[in-house]
């Protein structure tokens, strides 16, 4: 248990370390690149940086490989997606994102996000078909757009947040770093909040036969844990953050730490049918990419969801 604590603080420091590094060169381009995207339809029309750089490119990094990941959790139910296809959409679903930030793409956007999803399902089934096999065609085109879904549909959520422009100035949310940044304290800060707090006060299993591991009082200390985080951002970004206030903040906080935590739940529910206990080994301590990233994903669409109500 120590030596994986210890693994667990010092690859998540590391990991950390290495997004907030992608995440100040998102803010440093966005920065000095003020007026590459004009909004001519607001009122009055407004300039804004390139924003979603470094997001980008830690997802087209990190999406292919936990692409391979899923897969393998897929195959226990014999179900064999394309990998490389299904990188290759989770890709494509990010870059779509990062595109509506620009108007000339927004006329677009909703036919182009339809093509990549049909798109990729054509090929899925060509490649079948290349090899003169019919038998399980069916399978690895819906394994293949599943796995680009899970995936890919997810990151479109918090890219399209990171590029988000409000048409209402005033109370309208406006997309920024600091808001990809809370929403990633708030996920891992309740998995914190919920580890040491189960650890001190666990008593009362909280679905004992999907995740032996957590209980009530845990996910208790996690949503704490995650409301004050949340109230915490707001306090340190509150120009960034200024529809929230600090009620939304911790309300926000909560609901984004509650789907977080549903989110390690669904990949235990997958990992359980694949009788698997991590989704890979890529990372000591925490298992697999997919281990790390499924929280933040489930909760980037009622991030986007909230802010969008707020």
């Amino acid at each position: 248990m120590q030596q994986s604590l210890r693994n667990r603080l010092t690859y998540g420091s590391l990991m950390l370390a290495a997004l907030l590094v992608l995440l100040y060169l998102d803010y440093w381009i966005e920065q000095n690149t003020q007026g590459w995207v004009k909004l001519p339809n607001l009122h009055p029309p407004r300039e804004f940086g390139l924003g979603g750089v470094g997001l980008l490119l830690a997802m087209i990094f990190l999406l292919p490989l936990a692409t391979t990941e899923l897969a393998r959790l897929f195959v226990a139910e014999q179900i064999r997606p394309y990998r490389f296809l299904a990188g290759l959409g989770s890709g494509l679903l990010a870059i779509h994102a990062f595109l509506t930030q620009f108007p000339w793409f927004q006329h677009i956007a909703t036919s182009t996000l339809a093509f990549i999803i049909v798109f990729i399902m054509i090929l899925a089934a060509i490649r079948r078909a290349s090899g003169r096999h019919t038998e399980e065609a069916i399978t690895h085109m819906a394994g293949t757009v599943l796995a680009m879904l899970y995936l890919g549909g997810l990151a479109w959520f918090l890219m399209a947040l990171r590029v988000k422009h409000s048409a209402d100035q005033q109370h309208g949310f406006q997309g920024s770093t600091a808001a990809v940044v809370m929403i990633l304290l708030v996920v891992k800060f309740t998995d914190i909040g919920a580890y040491f707090g189960g650890r001190a006060l666990g008593r009362h299993k909280l679905i004992a036969w999907l995740s032996p591991g957590k209980t009530w009082e845990g996910l208790i200390c996690g949503l704490a844990t995650s409301s004050l985080v949340g109230l915490a951002c707001t306090m340190i970004w509150p120009a960034r953050l200024s529809t929230l206030n600090w009620q939304k903040a911790l309300l926000f906080g909560a609901i984004i730490g509650a789907v977080g935590q549903a989110g390690d739940l669904l990949e235990s529910l997958m990992k359980r049918d694949a009788k698997v206990k991590d989704s890979g080994n890529m990372i000591p301590g925490f298992g697999g990419l997919l281990d790390v990233i499924d929280s933040p994903l489930l909760a980037a669409p009622a991030a986007y969801l909230l802010f969008s109500l707020f």
